[in-house]
């Protein structure tokens, strides 16, 4: 066998052909190695939805890498050789194939990283990590925005990150005189609700796609979620056409209404991108430039445009630059000393909540919940009930077909659960009941009232809404923004705030849900 100078090391969420990896790769001298291990569907109790997605479209990169004339050592699942971690697996092949170097792109998660660099380590070999091109940044030039500041906003970021890379902009200023358009957007649906909605992008599961989801119904049977309606793009070639799609279909509404809410309709106006982004099946700047010529071309309003390009120019980068500038410290952060158990109807949507109830049901079907079911729904819930915020960052790194570490945990840690202590978020988001009330109509077909923060009635995050606010006085009554919020726990009188620490302590030992 002639001798192997590069095994190219490519990740689940590494699918990109044009990957940085892969520059100077001849095809006479190097290869490509994949590995599917049941760990990565196991160190976190991964759904059904997350890992099909994960591996029909590995499979489906494994097909294009071999129809690109690129050598490839495969290693499936099902395989009875299999090791059964990336670490092991990659041991076994590096002595079954000796190459003289590995090579691979940055990967998304400080866990794989570590044990990658520890294998290369072990048989004295040269691991060659290059910079991930599918970001509009690197993580140093985060790294050198982030020196110095006492606080780390997203929008001071992303205002920087719109002038470097010229988008939405004429000469020095912003398109339209502002940096965002929140005023215009984010409103709720009327009483008659979304109306029609355009059908999201469906792929109807391939043969390659099918014999995925057997093998993860056999391997996988009692992980959580459903895969008979799976219909994610888990090639390229689908991504673009959810891309084009969306920007039809959906882009003209989406920041309207992409706050709103609605029982039994998951999908609405958002773009059900995130997924093939984060897999590298799309590319930032196509979906970003996208967007804009739907602008410019007078397709779609610029408060609907910035509003999307803000997700993923300012937030998606944002996150990633404190993933990698934080870890791996920030994986334990616990600010508020948060130490519950996470309800365990989290895993099957069995609670009286309706929100909570749609949200986790939907989650569990599609892998899929939008920004506001996540932060305003079961991560405020979470927060309020005062889950131990790795639980909370487990749960969602498992259900979610879009979850890569580097994006899921400050989303997590950081926005959802304050368990950073305000790097990233300038207060808890906390809410009553009312809040959800205001964004949907769950709560006129739900046993509880958020107008009740105590009783048998009293809806459960207005509770734990005013149970936090008491439990977190004296922490959050320096906080400018919270300042409000935390006088009005003085309007309570001895008694008041009793019944909502009994009612409280009900909630927290499951009596009720």
């Amino acid at each position: 066998m002639a001798e192997l100078r590069n095994l190219v090391l490519v990740l689940g969420d590494q699918l990109d052909l044009e990957a940085a990896a892969f520059d100077g790769f001849d095809a006479a001298h190097d290869a490509v190695w994949m590995a599917e291990v049941a760990e990565e569907s196991t160190h976190v109790w991964s759904s059904k939805p997350r890992s099909v997605m994960f591996l029909a479209a590995m499979r489906h990169f494994a097909q294009a890498l071999r129809a690109a004339g690129r050598p490839l050592h495969p290693m499936r699942l099902d395989d009875p050789t299999n090791q059964g971690s990336l670490a092991a697996q990659l041991q076994a092949d590096i002595e079954r194939l000796r190459p003289a170097r590995l090579v691979m792109t940055a990967p998304g998660d400080w866990r794989v990283l570590q044990a990658i660099k520890d294998v290369a380590q072990a048989h004295g070999l040269p691991l060659e990590i290059r910079e991930d091109r599918h970001f509009y940044g690197s993580v140093r030039e985060f790294a050198a925005h982030a020196r110095g500041r006492k606080s780390l906003r997203m929008e001071y970021f992303y205002r920087e990150m719109r002038k470097r890379h010229g988008v939405l902009m004429q000469g020095e200023q912003p398109e339209g005189g502002q940096w965002n358009f929140d005023a215009d957007n984010r409103e709720a649906f009327g009483a008659a609700g979304p109306g029609s909605v355009p059908p999201r992008a469906v792929f109807e599961p391939d043969a390659m796609t099918r014999e995925v989801i057997a093998l993860v119904e056999a391997r996988l049977a009692d992980h959580p979620g459903r895969l008979d309606d799976f219909a994610w793009p888990v090639s390229r070639e689908q991504a673009l056409v959810a891309l084009q799609r969306f920007v039809t279909e959906r882009l003209p509404l989406f920041g309207r209404y992409q706050d709103a809410m609605w029982p039994g309709e998951p999908w609405l106006h958002h773009a059900h991108l995130s997924a093939a982004l984060n897999l590298k099946l799309l590319n930032p700047r196509e979906v970003v430039d996208a967007a804009v010529a739907a602008y410019r071309a007078g397709a779609a309003p610029l408060a609907s445009v910035e509003g999307f390009v803000r997700q993923i120019l300012g937030w998606r980068e944002y996150v990633r630059g404190i993933y990698w500038t934080r870890m791996p410290g920030y994986a334990e952060l616990n600010t508020l000393d948060a130490q519950e158990d996470l309800p365990a109807w989290y895993w099957t949507g069995a609670t009286d909540m309706a929100c909570l109830r749609d949200a986790i049901g939907q989650t569990l079907q599609h892998g899929y919940a939008h920004h506001i079911q996540r932060l305003m729904v079961t991560g405020l819930f979470a927060l309020m009930y005062g889950v131990q915020p790795q639980q909370v960052h487990a749960w969602y790194l498992a259900v979610y077909v879009d979850a890569v570490e580097w994006v899921e945990l400050p989303n997590t840690l950081g926005m959802s659960q304050y368990a950073d202590g305000g790097l990233m978020a300038s207060k808890p988001y906390v809410a009553t009941g009312k809040y959800i009330q205001r964004m949907s109509p769950y709560c006129k077909g739900c046993r509880y009232d958020p107008a009740q923060r105590s009783g048998d009635a009293a809806c459960p995050f207005t509770t734990l809404y005013w149970d936090f606010l008491m439990k977190h006085e004296a922490a959050l009554a320096g906080n400018p923004r919270m300042a409000l919020q935390v006088k009005n726990v003085a309007r309570l009188n001895d008694g008041q705030k009793q019944a909502i620490r009994e009612r409280a302590s009900a909630i927290r030992r499951g009596e009720v849900r």
